[in-house]
């Protein structure tokens, strides 16, 4: 018989991005099912009332985040019982640190007896335990090998060995301001401060780089994504850092190798996404090389980074800048990649630093401009102008507005000035 509403699947994810993702995913696998299945996807960009005529579409699969999947439900706009057959958690481990444990357990009173549940996560602590526990019963536990990169017919692997810190930046600025790497690329780099050092040092030379911070709340995250995705920037300098929301003490960061000088350099301290990583959860599309200007920390960070790149059936390139002090870290990535015969899957590339030579006082004057205080003002100026724009400050604002008076008349931020000549290469260079 038929009924008002009969949603069948349910997968919940920790973000609007990664739910848009699922949801185009599984209209692209149910194009050519006898039956079309109608997906409904419930992010938080949306009002409630705007989304009230998708679920009375009766959606098969509903795809959201808890806190606005309960709201539907707490509304009855969204009913779930008896009908429910799957349950996904997407991404156990990011639900939970992103503090959507209370809003998933208060959603299995509105389940059903019986139900199938998925429960997918890269990690697993006591919290998430503890929620395996309400949410599985008896559970088969799945867990599948470390996905490897694909064949060199695909992805090309490149080291390059540098001899100085400025040798790094001079070649860096060379590939790309001579455009001799094509295409939109990933850097990574193994701290913030430096990601924002490199996002700067590329702006001297006309150069638009947006740096990924781990700080920002998702939505701007995803915001800069979004950008990248649609062609407004080229490159996006990106980090493995990890940050904890709580103290180091109570949870060790993972990932990042802390360079000497940025702790000094840190703006007030902000919270940051815990598991927050690049390798996670998010869709950068069409990137045609990743740049490791800092040599990961791990086989498996190098996997995670590279494998950004040569998705699907696209060719890739992946290119790994190594110091002396880099060099064993790089063996270690080398030997656990290497071929059946032995042979190294990075390959040197082949470069003549001597043909660049005339780049590299340019290279000076852009890497002398990028100081520590032009550091440390930037990323306050990015916290800054996240606070300004903060939905959730608006009410505190309109109740307190010598704050934000404050906040906008604060000193001004000068966070490196950028000096035109150094954007132009004429033809004798």
């Amino acid at each position: 018989p038929a009924v008002p509403q009969a949603v069948r699947a349910l997968v919940l994810v920790p973000s609007a991005e990664l739910a848009r993702q699922v949801g185009h995913t599984l209209r692209r696998l149910a194009a050519f099912c006898a039956r079309q299945l109608r997906v409904a996807e419930l992010c938080g960009r949306s009002d409630l009332a705007e989304q009230r005529p998708v679920l009375m579409e009766q959606p098969d699969i509903v795809v959201g985040t808890p806190g606005r999947v309960l709201a539907h439900v707490a509304g009855h706009s969204l009913a779930l019982r008896p009908w429910l057959e799957l349950l996904v958690l997407d991404e156990a481990d990011l639900l939970l640190s992103f503090g959507f444990g209370d809003d998933i357990r208060a959603l299995l009173c509105h389940l059903p007896k019986i139900y199938q549940a998925l429960l997918v996560s890269a990690t697993l602590n006591p919290e998430l335990e503890a929620l395996q526990e309400l949410v599985l019963h008896n559970p088969v536990q799945v867990l599948p090998p470390e996905p490897r990169l694909p064949g060199s017919s695909q992805l090309q692997q490149f080291q390059l060995r540098c001899a100085t810190e400025e040798d790094k930046f001079l070649l860096l600025a060379a590939l790309l301001k001579l455009r001799l790497l094509r295409g939109r690329a990933l850097l990574f780099v193994g701290s913030l401060a430096r990601a924002f050092r490199v996002k700067l040092f590329l702006e001297q030379f006309g150069i638009a780089a947006c740096a990924l911070n781990p700080q920002l709340p998702a939505r701007s995250r995803c915001h800069v994504i979004a950008q990248f995705n649609r062609g407004l920037y080229d490159y996006i300098v990106a980090t493995d850092e990890e940050g904890p929301a709580e103290p180091p003490r109570h949870r060790p960061r993972r990932g990042g190798t802390a360079r000497k000088g940025d702790k000094k350099d840190q703006p007030p301290q902000c919270p940051q996404d815990p598991e927050f990583g690049v390798s996670r959860g998010i869709d950068f599309q069409n990137v045609a090389a990743v740049i490791n200007f800092d040599v990961p920390n791990s086989v498996e960070t190098y996997i995670h980074r590279v494998g950004r790149t040569a998705r699907g059936d696209s060719p890739g390139t992946a290119l790994t800048l190594a110091l002396p002090d880099e060099l064993e870290g790089l063996r270690r990535i080398e030997d656990t990649l290497a071929a059946e015969n032995g042979q190294s899957m990075l390959q040197p590339y082949e470069f003549r630093m001597e043909e660049i030579e005339t780049l590299r006082y340019r290279c000076r004057d852009a890497m002398r401009a990028v100081t520590k205080q032009a550091v440390r003002e930037a990323r306050l100026r990015e916290l800054r102008q996240e606070l300004l724009n903060s939905e959730k400050l608006k009410v505190y604002f309109e109740d307190n507005p010598r704050d934000l008076q404050a906040l906008r008349h604060d000193r001004p931020l000068h966070p490196a000035s950028v000096q035109p000549h150094l954007g132009h290469v004429p033809e004798y260079l």
